[in-house]
Formats: C-alpha cells, sequence, structure tokens
C-alpha cells in the first residue's frame, strides 16, 4: 500500500490541530507547556489514522513522557505500516518568547524507508535541485563549496546567501564566509526552516551549512527529497553514551556521509503548520472563534505547496 493524497489531508488536519494547540502559550514564556498541548493533541489525532505506525524521530525516550518517544506505536494498528518523524513545536523557545520561526511538523514514510537518526548533532549541507550531485560536498572546505556554487550559478560570491544557525560552534565557519564576501542568514533556532529555505529561490537561501539536530536532520530530508534538493549529513558524537546508542540503532561507521536517499528512502510525506510567523509561512490568527492557519506540504510535488485552513477548533 502507498501513501495517498487522503493521508495527506489527514496529517495536514493534526499538524494543524497541534500548532493550535499552541495558541495559548505564544508570548508566555512557557515552552514546556507548548509542547505538551501540542503532543498531546499530535499524539491523540495521530492514533485515531487507519495505519500501522511506529516513531523513529521522536523528541526522547520511554521514561521522559509526554514526549513522542522513539519507538512508541501510533494509529489503530489495522493499515499501512509507517516510520513516522515528528517534531511537534520546532522551535520552543519561538513559541514561548513569540518570535517568528515556530511550527509543528509530521513526516511519515513506508516502513523502513526513514533513517532512525540517534539524538546527537548532525553536520548538514542542503541547496536547491538545480546544483548538480558532486557540487557541494560535507568532505569540501566552506571556500571550495562556495567557489563550486559559483560557477556552476555564475553567480558572484557577494550575491550567494548562506544560511546557519548562530552558535559559537559556527564561528569558524561563519569568519570564512565573511572572508569571501558572502553574504549570511544567521538563524537562532529552528534549523528545519533552514533547510528548507533553499527550496524555492523565493526565499534567497542558497546554502544550508552547519550543525545542528540529527533528527531535524531527518526530518528536513523528507522535505528536500520530495523536491529534489541536495542534502548530506554526517552524525557528531559527543560521548560514549551518544555513540552506544548509534550502534544500539545499527549505525557501525560512526564518521558516515549519508546522501539524501539514505536517510529517506522513497516517497514522504512532509506537513508542517506555522504556529508563529516563519518566512515560509504566516502564523496563526485568531478571527472571533475561528483560527487561521497555513501549512506546506512536500508529497509528489515539484514545489512546497501552501495550504491555508480557515478552522474552528473544540
Amino acid at each position: 500500500m502507498q501513501l495517498s493524497q487522503e493521508l495527506l489531508e489527514k496529517l495536514i488536519d493534526i499538524t494543524t490541530r497541534s500548532a493550535v494547540a499552541c495558541y495559548p502559550y505564544i508570548g508566555k514564556n512557557e515552552k514546556i507547556l507548548a509542547d505538551k498541548a501540542a503532543t498531546d493533541v499530535m499524539r491523540n489525532q495521530l492514533n485515531k489514522l487507519d495505519i500501522n505506525g511506529e516513531v523513529v524521530i521522536g523528541e526522547g525516550e520511554l521514561d521522559e513522557a509526554p514526549m513522542l518517544y522513539i519507538g512508541e506505536k501510533l494509529g489503530n494498528g489495522n493499515g499501512l505500516a509507517v516510520d513516522i518523524a515528528v517534531d511537534p513545536v520546532e522551535g520552543t523557545n519561538f513559541v514561548a518568547n513569540n518570535l517568528p520561526g515556530s511550527m509543528s511538523v509530521i513526516v511519515i514514510a513506508n516502513k523502513g524507508n526513514l533513517f532512525n537518526a540517534p539524538e546527537t548533532y548532525m553536520e548538514k549541507l542542503a541547496t536547491g535541485s538545480h546544483i548538480p550531485n558532486e557540487c557541494l560536498d560535507l568532505d569540501f572546505t566552506v571556500e571550495k563549496n562556495i567557489q563550486n556554487y559559483s560557477d556552476v550559478t555564475s553567480k558572484k560570491l557577494s550575491d550567494i546567501t548562506v544560511c546557519i544557525l548562530d552558535r559559537p560552534r559556527h564561528k569558524e565557519i561563519i569568519n570564512e564566509l565573511i572572508k569571501l564576501n558572502v553574504n549570511i542568514k544567521l538563524i537562532t533556532d529552528g534549523d528545519v526552516y533552514g533547510a528548507l529555505a533553499v527550496t524555492d529561490k523565493k526565499y534567497n537561501i542558497d546554502i544550508f551549512m552547519g550543525t545542528g539536530g540529527g533528527p531535524e536532520g531527518v526530518i528536513a530530508a523528507a522535505a528536500l527529497r520530495s523536491l529534489k534538493c541536495k542534502f548530506q549529513g554526517r552524525f557528531l558524537f559527543k560521548s560514549e553514551h551518544e555513540i552506544y546508542r548509534a550502534k544500539k540503532m545499527g549505525i557501525q561507521n560512526l564518521n558516515k556521509k549519508y546522501e539524501i536517499n539514505e536517510i529517506v528512502k522513497g516517497e514522504s510525506i512532509f506537513c508542517a503548520t506555522a504556529i508563529t510567523n516563519c518566512e515560509l509561512m504566516n502564523g496563526i490568527i485568531k478571527k472571533n472563534d475561528k483560527f487561521i492557519t497555513e501549512t506546506i506540504v512536500a508529497f509528489k510535488k515539484s514545489n512546497l505547496e501552501l495550504v491555508k485552513k480557515d478552522v474552528s477548533l473544540t
């Protein structure tokens, strides 16, 4: 059985409901309550679906309730066997402080098709579908990647924009980009958004690079693969415990560089509803007793599709 448009519509409804559940906590400095509200709704709604699902990318382990934990079974068990990646609130700090960039995200793929990523950092590199596979590579220097991009696109270095998380660990990369006279788009959180921004020229992001969460890398890769964009990832392990967990998940080569088709095999459905305003879509607006939401989806499309909903949720 294959993924379907009907399932996509149901996932849009779920991320919409999950996002709206956060609305009372926007700007209230209550990121834990916001995350719990979204998680509870997402779990409840996913359990109503005719799927036999298992969380492979989640928010924690079995003993970290109320998070949707890795290995949790979801759905009524009667339908399509699927892998599920969830991030009920991508950017909890954004919700807590009423800042742009938060969204509620689900990815679903056929069983065995989503990489079971450990809770560790991942080195990431993403660019658009118009760039040849061999152009950019995690093994290249920052300068070589930027110069290759310039050569392929005939863009001046000063016209290229790189998106990267604003973190101390990226100081050397950022300094190198400054030396190259490249435009830098710094983001404070939410590296799923950062990767998605390479999917369309209208977002004015040419390359996404740097180190962020491994689970978020898998989630972003699902959307990028649907849109034929480029993505590479390599896990970075900081402790023996992280190495132990990775090996327990079946990862033997700890230094392996993963291509996008190794992270997401075959088709997937990516669905993300904005909670606060994003550059990709508008956040939740409440009018009387209704909520106006915007959701981006990637499934058998050449571009991200924007879906607007005007709903009353009880």
